[in-house]
């Protein structure tokens, strides 16, 4: 079926970014694997086109559009090419909201236009050793006194954790007070007692720097809290999670195209017994059935995507999305690999990593068991 998605600005838009990781990502991408972090200068460039903080009002050099359509171009283009070390969807998907539209004009003026440009990389710190897809079981404190919070704890696992300038630390201010007692402070690069441990060692995703973050009585100053008040940071990542999720559906789904299509092609080609593996009716009927399912998968995440830009994406719509595309994708690229035979275990093969680097997709931004929580719940049990 068609898609309908997307304006002609949209597609002028994607060629863009088409070129931008042809010329800016492709050729270094593989170093960057070897490396474990991407440089700081990438950032910039893609901020130089434009490809943060559309959101962002034009007073502070952003686009002033409200569209994830734009968001959706930067994340397909990315997984199209399997570029898994940039946090770019990070920054403009999950954190932009957070500046956006929890900052004072203070703030703004000071955050906003190095969020455009790419100079000040952002990332979240939600996780923790002990505390994963349950965000009110946190022990990151933040003790106020005066004009300053003191913060204490340990996060991991944060995504932009070594290149981030700005990090939104989800703090306990009031532990008795249950969801009602967290609070978002900014801490920023630089500030004493703040400290990266390891640039840690993953499965995939290998070019993604993902660190664990330590905080040693930070002094955050109260005019880096998000939001008038204290204990409303619960609630704002509530607001904030369906966008989230939103991403890693849109990952997910052109993650599983663009392998099915590569896989297409192989089978095109490769022999066996005298015969293209694409001749042998098994072969056909795993490529439609995956085919199939990709395709409706599109559909109702593109009409997620609708939603979202009309206001009217609810929490168990975003859950759905994301439960399903991911648990998708990885079986979508496992069934490719199959097809692949032993070519599809060797790294020379983009299946290879697109299967290593698929398998976080249905634990972070909320795991498969969590999203189907949540959709349960809406029954009334």
């Amino acid at each position: 079926m068609e898609r309908d998605l997307f304006d002609e600005e949209h597609l002028l838009f994607r060629e863009t970014v088409r070129e931008f990781m042809a010329r800016e990502v492709m050729p270094h991408h593989g170093g960057w694997e070897k490396d474990g972090v991407v440089p700081r200068e990438v950032w910039k460039k893609a901020g130089e086109i434009g490809m943060f903080g559309f959101s962002v009002p034009e007073q502070y050099g952003g686009a002033g559009i409200t569209d994830f359509r734009y968001n959706t171009v930067i994340v397909e283009e990315i997984m199209r090419n399997g570029a898994s070390g940039l946090g770019f969807t990070l920054h403009n998907d999950v954190m932009a909201p957070y500046f956006v539209d929890l900052t004072n004009e203070e703030q703004k003026q000071r955050w906003l236009p190095g969020f455009v440009s790419g100079e000040l990389i952002t990332a979240i710190a939600m996780t923790e050793p002990g505390a994963g897809s349950d965000l009110q079981g946190i022990r990151t404190t933040a003790v106020r006194e005066g004009d300053h919070y003191l913060v204490n704890g340990q996060k991991t696992f944060i995504t932009n954790g070594i290149n981030s300038d700005l990090v939104v630390v989800v703090a306990k201010t009031d532990p008795d007070a249950g969801a009602r007692g967290t609070t978002l402070l900014v801490v920023e690069r630089g500030m004493e007692g703040f400290g990266r441990g390891r640039n840690l060692d993953k499965i995939g995703m290998k070019a993604q720097d993902t660190a664990e973050l330590f905080f040693e009585n930070v002094r955050v100053p109260v005019a880096n809290r998000l939001g008038p008040n204290d204990g409303e940071g619960f609630f704002q990542l509530m607001r904030n999670l369906p966008q989230e999720r939103m991403s890693i559906a849109v990952a997910a789904v052109a993650a599983a195209e663009a392998v099915l299509e590569q896989t297409i092609e192989y089978c095109k080609t490769r022999q066996a017994f005298g015969r293209t593996i694409g001749s042998f009716q098994n072969t056909r009927f795993v490529l439609a059935e995956l085919a199939t399912e990709t395709e409706i998968a599109r559909h109702y995440v593109d009409k997620c995507i609708r939603a979202l830009n009309a206001g009217t994406l609810t929490v168990v719509d975003a859950a759905k999305a994301k439960w399903w595309t991911t648990e998708l994708q990885t079986k979508v690229i496992d069934r490719c690999l199959q097809l692949h035979g032993g070519y599809g275990y060797m790294m020379e093969y983009p299946v290879a990593k697109a299967w290593i680097d698929s398998r976080v997709q249905t634990i972070y931004g909320g795991t498969t068991e969590i999203m189907k929580e949540i959709i349960g719940r809406s029954f009334g049990f």
